[in-house]
């Protein structure tokens, strides 16, 4: 499985980014999805997580209101809807797949990672 991370950017705090996660191969929809996300000097954080229909959906307490992760099987993609962006919010982005749908937030617990895009909030 690889994963394709795009999206990031530069925007100013109160802007919005939608990053997009295009996935390889025929089994996406087998796959729990999620969002993390490492700012410098920082442990990679749990961002969201969306299971396998997209039925349920999870959040850190930080984003939730704010960010709305969503996919599209059919595009074998996943999306992190990103609105009221602060500085803090300012980091590595990484989508993740679990082969095995656990729905953890455990960064250990998911098996392929994307390569990560950027998202700079200036203030």
């Amino acid at each position: 499985v690889q994963l394709q991370a795009s999206g990031g950017g530069l925007v100013q705090a109160g802007g919005s980014l939608r990053l997009s996660c295009a996935a390889s191969g025929r089994t996406f929809s087998t796959y729990y999805m999620g969002w993390f996300r490492q700012a410098p000097g920082k442990e990679r954080e749990f961002v969201a997580g969306i299971s396998r229909s997209g039925g349920s959906t999870y959040y850190v307490d930080s984003v939730k209101g704010r960010f709305t992760i969503s996919r599209d099987n059919a595009k074998n993609t996943v999306y992190l809807q990103m609105n009221s962006l602060n500085p803090e919010d300012t980091a590595v982005y990484y989508c993740a797949a679990d082969v095995s749908a656990r729905m953890s937030a455990v960064a250990t617990e998911f098996d392929y990672w994307g390569q990560g895009t950027q998202v700079t909030v200036s203030s």
